[in-house]
């Protein structure tokens, strides 16, 4: 079974009076792990979504890979653009190209790639005045959006 099929099946399991939970889940070389706060049958709030390839990849530079993810990854509110790509920490950064807003708060997707292959997807929200730092908060996908979202990141 595919790993976008398992973390499915999990999900479609799983249910929780305490909030928060990880499910995990591997499959198609890859392992991954999902902080998952609600779920019903249309959809889930995601905390964190983790991926971490089983076995080392071929090498692909981490430059190339963000790109080739920009352009994949399509399932989310905003797109994903390349910040950075740390060269001496081997990570690169992707942010929402354009982050949305509700009220005084903008709200972004952050990507963090490192060079073993492996990825962590959080949001954040920030007030639009800057004066408070950045808060992680949880997100909503369809399953639909999470099952394409986890073959998007995982594809070779």
């Amino acid at each position: 079974m595919s790993l976008d099929a398992l973390l499915l099946e999990k999900l479609a399991d799983w249910r929780s009076a305490s909030g928060r939970a990880t499910l995990e889940a591997s499959g198609d070389g890859h392992n991954a792990v999902v902080a998952v706060e609600c779920v019903d049958v249309v959809g889930c709030r995601l905390w964190e979504l983790a991926l971490r390839p089983v076995a080392e990849k071929p090498a692909v530079e981490l430059k190339e890979r963000a790109e080739q993810l920009c352009q994949r990854v399509t399932g989310l509110m905003e797109p994903l653009r390349l910040v950075e790509v740390d060269g001496s920490s081997n990570v690169a950064l992707l942010r929402s190209e354009q982050p949305g807003q509700v009220g005084e708060e903008r709200f972004y997707y952050e990507l963090l790639l490192h060079g073993d292959g492996s990825s962590v997807l959080r949001r954040y929200r920030t007030p639009h005045t800057g004066q408070a730092r950045r808060q992680q908060v949880a997100f909503t996908l369809t399953h639909e959006a999470l099952a394409k979202l986890i073959r998007d990141l995982t594809a070779a």
